[in-house]
């Protein structure tokens, strides 16, 4: 099992906890830690939709730590890349 690290957030209504990947969502990261195959692939896709919809002027940053995995998962997540309005910057 992996270890997720968790940041506090202070908010007017006290302390609010997220795991790191919720927090990096939240300023428009996108985070690719492992091999992508199509659970990964269909997270990603859904993140990339869900930010789009937030706000289709923002751009949105990828960061990929991937050794490779599937071609037709990586595929899927470039053809999603080129349709979404929001510039993506991969890193």
């Amino acid at each position: 099992m992996a270890l997720v690290p968790m940041v506090i957030e202070q908010t007017p209504r006290g302390e609010r906890a997220f795991d790191i990947f919720s927090r990096l969502l939240k300023e428009r990261i996108i985070f690719l830690p492992t091999f992508i195959e199509d659970e990964l692939a269909n997270l990603v896709i859904a993140q990339m939709l869900f930010l789009e919809a937030e706000d289709p002027d923002k751009d949105i940053y990828l960061y990929i730590n991937s050794p490779g995995g599937s071609v037709t998962a990586g595929m899927a997540i470039y053809d999603t890349m080129q349709y979404v309005k929001p510039a993506i910057s991969t890193i």
